[in-house]
């Protein structure tokens, strides 16, 4: 018996057959997706630039001269195309940095605001002062010499009346409390046999600890005037007199008490203590201090607290923004963010240099009411320009300084996925703007629409007249349109301005 299966309509099959390969497709997409869109992509980019000519036959041949046909081919025209010499390129300053293919990125849209590097205050300036009085016997450093943190400056003969007293009575209650010691230990002896009676040893018991109290009190006398506890154990093991202060040159990040050495010799170098780990700290000093100003000489009288020298750390400075009074809701947001900003320097002959990824420390609280102004600061990492010793003496020359005028370029908007180029690399002819593609040995100039323009950067429409890989100059437009215009205007005459 013949077995019949109901016959299957057509519409289905065509049905089944679909969604099996739609199955297939979206399992193995990421298998056929990226090469079928590099195909895709190159296919695209081989009919704009013209590398395939078809011939009259109809097969498709490659063409050594396709993107580069000076007007027989449809490749280029003689009014878009720009062949320029090796000269030429140099001249307007196109090289392998200049010229490179463009690709979408982040867009920050940003407010450009006048500057100026001024110091930190608190940090900068380090004023080094004498904590008693004396005599200057000696002055170690030179005014603009760069020191290291522990060097010594200055060494001063004590005349300070009220530390040397201090140290007189403190070695005198020593030597009144081992008198006393001696006594107590003799009176022990003679008191257990009887010969002497109990009470008297009770009160030199008693006036030893009175000593001892004041002993202590005058410990802490020395300390006030500045002595280390080394120093305050030294006298008391001595039983001599400090007479001469060393002065060295203080640690930014740490303050010892051993930046002051009262001594009877030399001590090359001072101790210090290591500096406490905090959370969020500063980056640690790696400078030299500059001694800026310096205010005594050798023989010189000075009181306590009378200003010996004045040391600058350069290491790290602050740049004061003047934002106006209209741009403080940006600039709040842009704070807020932890967006970084850029610093642009003028260098002679109207270079720029660009200092970029800065961070703004913070906001003042106060719009300056002469110039309608906020100042917000942003920190600006230093770094030595020039080191050099003369004579024994170490001078540094720092790459920024105090007073240097700049611009800081602060963004307030961001943009995903856009074709920003430099606005050299961007010509104006009324109402067009052109760049100019690198096609073989040409350059063909491609109408664009420029949707944002600012001082530096150009933020080209992505509507397909530039795609994400074509390479581009990014310097010289202005000059290489002015030479497609002068290539139509005809030739110049090599006997113009001469006369035979």
């Amino acid at each position: 018996m013949k077995i019949r299966f109901p016959k299957i309509p057509m519409k289905w099959v065509w049905f089944v057959g679909l969604l099996l390969v739609a199955v297939v497709g979206l399992a193995t997409w990421n298998r056929w997706f990226p090469a079928a869109t590099a195909w895709v992509d190159s296919t695209v980019t081989a009919f704009r630039g013209g590398v395939e000519t078809s011939s009259d036959d109809g097969h498709v041949e490659d063409d050594p001269h396709a993107g580069h046909d000076h007007g027989a081919h449809a490749g280029h025209s003689d009014e878009t195309s720009l062949e320029l010499s090796a000269q030429a390129l140099r001249n307007i300053g196109l090289s392998d940095e200049t010229i490179q293919p463009v690709k979408l990125e982040t867009f920050r849209r940003s407010i450009t605001v006048p500057a100026v590097v001024v110091e930190r205050p608190g940090r900068t300036r380090v004023q080094v002062a004498t904590p008693m009085t004396g005599v200057i016997t000696h002055v170690h450093a030179v005014q603009g010499e760069a020191v290291e943190p522990g060097t010594l400056l200055f060494q001063i003969r004590l005349t300070h009346e009220d530390l040397v007293n201090a140290q007189t009575e403190f070695v005198k209650t020593l030597g009144e409390l081992e008198v006393e010691e001696r006594e107590i230990k003799r009176l022990q002896g003679v008191t257990q046999s009887g010969a002497v009676a109990g009470k008297l040893l009770l009160d030199r018991e008693y006036a030893r600890d009175k000593l001892t109290a004041l002993l202590r009190a005058q410990r802490e006398a020395l300390k006030l005037h500045g002595l280390s506890e080394a120093q305050v154990d030294q006298i008391a093991s001595e039983r001599r007199l400090l007479r001469e202060l060393q002065i060295f040159a203080p640690s930014i990040d740490s303050h010892g008490n051993d930046e002051l050495k009262l001594t009877r010799r030399f001590i090359s170098q001072a101790s210090y203590q290591q500096p406490i780990e905090q959370p969020n700290a500063e980056r640690p000093h790696s400078g030299p201090l500059t001694l800026q100003q310096l205010d005594v000489h050798k023989g010189q009288s000075v009181a306590a607290g009378e200003t010996l020298c004045i040391l600058a750390d350069y290491d790290e400075l602050f740049i004061e923004g003047m934002a106006f009074e209209q741009d403080v809701s940006q600039l709040r947001q842009t704070s807020d963010k932890e967006w970084t900003v850029d610093a642009i320097f003028r260098q002679p002959g109207d270079e720029i240099q660009v200092v970029e990824g800065l961070k703004i420390a913070y906001l003042a609280n106060t719009v300056d009411p002469a110039s309608r102004t906020l100042h917000f600061y942003v920190r600006l990492p230093n770094e030595v320009a020039k080191d050099r010793r003369e004579d024994g003496n170490r001078y540094v020359e720092w790459k920024y300084l105090p007073g240097q005028r700049l611009q800081l370029r602060v963004p307030v908007e961001e943009w995903p996925d856009q074709i920003v180029l430099p606005v050299d690399a961007v010509a104006r002819e009324g109402a067009e703007s052109f760049v100019f593609q690198q096609n073989g040995d040409h350059f063909d100039r491609v109408p664009v629409h420029v949707k944002y323009r600012d001082q530096y950067s150009a933020v080209i429409e992505n509507d397909g007249s530039l795609f994400s890989g074509d390479v581009v100059a990014l310097r010289g437009a202005h000059q290489m349109q002015m030479a497609l215009k002068n290539k139509a205007g005809g030739g110049v005459d090599p006997h113009a301005g001469h006369n035979h």
